[in-house]
C-alpha cells in the first residue's frame, strides 16, 4: 500500500492541519468545516494527478483548443457525520462525480470494548470505478475497514484512494492489513499514540463534535 504524506511538504496545506488542532481554533466549527473542505480540496488536486487523462478539442468563441482532460470521474465515499466537510472539499473539485455514503457507529461492550458496525449505505455501483472513501480520523482503522466492506456490497472498485486528514501509526498498520493493495493513503499527519479509547495523541479531539456540535 503506498502511503503519501503531504504534510511532509512545507505548504499552506500545514497552517490548515495546524488550525484544527488548535485549542485556540479549532473550537469555531465553521472554521473548522472550512478547514477541513480546504485540505479536501488539496487532496483532490493532488489525487487528479494520479488519473489517466485523454486530449479534447474544446471550441471557444475565436477557434478550437485541445486539453487533457480526465477519462472518468471517480466515486466519492465517506462516513457520516464527521466526514462531510472532508467530503465537500473533495466534491468541489471532482464536482462530477458519483457520491456513496455510509453510517457506521461503535457498539460498545460491558467490558468496556467496541465493534465498529455500519447500518446504512447510500450507493452507486463501484465495480470497475476509481473509489475515493474520506474520513478525517484514522484512529484504530476499523471504521474505514468497514465502511470498505460495506462499499463491496456494490462491486469492487479497480482503484481505492484513502483520504484521512490525521491518523495514526497503529491504525496505518492495520489498514495494510486489511486493505486491498491496489489501495493509496492520502495523509496529512500521522501521530504515533493511540489511547485505549482509540484517541489519536495528540490528534486534535473529536472531528464529528468539533464539526457539528456535541451529540448525547
Amino acid at each position: 500500500m503506498e502511503i503519501i504524506n503531504l504534510g511532509t511538504t512545507n505548504s499552506i496545506f500545514n497552517q490548515f492541519i495546524s488550525e484544527i488542532r488548535n485549542v485556540d481554533v479549532q473550537n469555531d466549527k465553521m472554521r473548522f468545516r472550512k478547514n477541513c473542505e480546504r485540505m479536501g480540496e488539496i487532496f483532490a488536486y493532488e489525487i487528479s494527478k494520479t488519473f489517466s487523462f485523454s486530449k479534447k478539442a474544446i471550441v471557444t468563441p475565436l477557434g478550437t483548443s485541445e486539453i487533457n482532460l480526465l477519462d472518468e470521474q471517480p466515486v466519492l465515499s465517506t462516513i457520516l457525520r464527521a466526514g462531510l466537510p472532508l467530503h465537500q472539499g473533495l466534491l468541489n473539485f471532482f464536482d462530477n462525480a458519483e457520491n456513496a455514503f455510509i453510517s457506521a457507529y461503535r457498539k460498545h461492550r460491558k467490558d468496556g470494548t467496541f465493534i465498529i458496525e455500519a447500518e446504512y449505505l447510500a450507493s452507486p455501483s463501484i465495480a470497475n470505478k476509481t473509489v475515493i472513501l474520506s474520513d478525517p480520523m484514522l484512529a484504530s482503522g476499523s471504521s474505514i475497514v468497514v465502511a470498505y466492506q460495506s462499499l463491496l456490497e456494490k462491486g469492487k472498485p479497480k482503484k481505492l484512494h484513502l483520504v484521512t486528514l490525521i491518523a495514526s501509526v497503529q491504525g496505518i498498520e492495520y489498514i495494510k492489513k486489511n486493505m486491498p493493495e491496489n489501495t493509496t493513503l492520502w495523509v496529512g499527519a500521522i501521530d504515533d499514540e493511540l489511547t485505549a479509547q482509540s484517541y489519536i495523541v495528540p490528534g486534535l479531539g473529536d472531528a464529528g463534535d468539533l464539526a457539528f456540535g456535541l451529540k448525547e
